[in-house]
């Protein structure tokens, strides 16, 4: 039988809105997870629109190995077993440069649903949550070297690996459930691939009229600034100045962590908008400075960079909120 994508059975974790008959997600990170009974699970997807090279996803059954494959109309997979199961289908990575924010999305994720013998129900997910918002590095761009097409966007589908970022490691370390919104070139002061707005005006949206669904996080962890040093510092910091007014109106609980760019911008200067934007708001903005943590060379860490980062920045966030 087959299982809409609307279908209680089903949990979406990240930017994921209703596109059509499908939920759509243009993030790298974004996961869906749901239980199933039967041997055989075919998931479905809308692939209209989608151009080459179509994204890539991981598929985990069980709990077991995951397994990477493109998006595709349908995607099969047979079960040693029968009876009842579980599904996590991951977005692994895809080509940044597709459009990911006007119709018609050329690079999304649009799942219709799922056909197996039944739905079954899902446990729940009580992790606190983290929201990791960030550009190309949070996004996973080139954690791998992995070139076959001369085109090298064209290998984007296996150089990008969401999985393999300082924020995807971390928030796992510290046992966070995580949303991610991470978009290759975006800054506070510019748009980004994809036609991808300025960090600000994205925030509120999974893409253009599609308003975030997911409810407040407990931890929102902001990385940008890679993208913006050709900027003047005065822009820089009065864009991320409103940034920071908008997570903060959207998320009055959440508590807010400012993580440098590992490159390097303007560092002093963040601390100095954190440390005011704390006295004005009697609020407890968490700064913290990770500049060089990686060598400047790539710009984008590979996965033993990520693993670097994330390594220094999970005992940070235990000590400082308990967890």
């Amino acid at each position: 039988m087959f299982i809409p994508s609307t279908h209680e059975s089903i949990r979406y974790t990240g930017r994921f809105a209703p596109l059509g008959d499908a939920m759509a997600t243009t993030a790298a990170g974004s996961q869906i997870d749901f239980a199933f009974t039967g041997s055989v699970l075919l998931l479905e997807f809308d692939i209209t629109d989608c151009v080459f090279p179509f994204p890539h996803v991981y598929v985990q059954i069980d709990g077991g190995v995951k397994a990477e494959t493109q998006v595709d109309r349908w995607v099969r997979f047979e079960i040693p077993a029968d009876g009842e199961h579980t599904a996590k289908i991951i977005y692994k990575g895809g080509k940044e440069i597709l459009n990911r924010w006007y119709a018609p999305l050329q690079g999304k994720v649009s799942f219709l649903g799922y056909h197996a013998d039944g739905a079954a129900e899902l446990a729940p997910d009580n992790r606190k949550t983290m929201e990791l918002v960030g550009d190309s590095i949070t996004e996973g761009v080139l954690v791998d070297d992995l070139r076959y097409y001369p085109n090298d966007q064209d290998n984007r589908i296996f150089e990008d690996d969401a999985t393999g970022t300082y924020g995807w490691l971390t928030a796992e370390g510290l046992g966070l459930r995580h949303m991610h919104m991470g978009y290759g070139a975006t800054g506070t002061t510019r748009a980004g691939c994809g036609a991808v707005p300025k960090c600000a005006d994205a925030y509120p949206y999974c893409f253009d009229g599609a308003p975030v669904t997911y409810d407040h996080p407990d931890y929102i962890m902001i990385n940008h600034g890679a993208n913006d040093r050709g900027a003047a510092v005065e822009k820089y910091i009065e864009e991320y100045t409103a940034l920071l007014e908008l997570v903060r109106k959207t998320h009055p609980d959440a508590k807010i962590i400012c993580l440098t760019a590992f490159c390097g911008c303007h560092p002093e200067d963040v601390k100095k908008m954190v440390d005011d934007f704390n006295a004005a708001h009697d609020d407890d903005v968490f700064f913290v400075d990770a500049t060089l943590w990686v060598p400047l060379e790539p710009l984008h860490p590979l996965r033993d960079g990520h693993k670097i980062i994330a390594d220094r920045l999970i005992p940070i966030l235990k000590e400082r909120y308990g967890l």
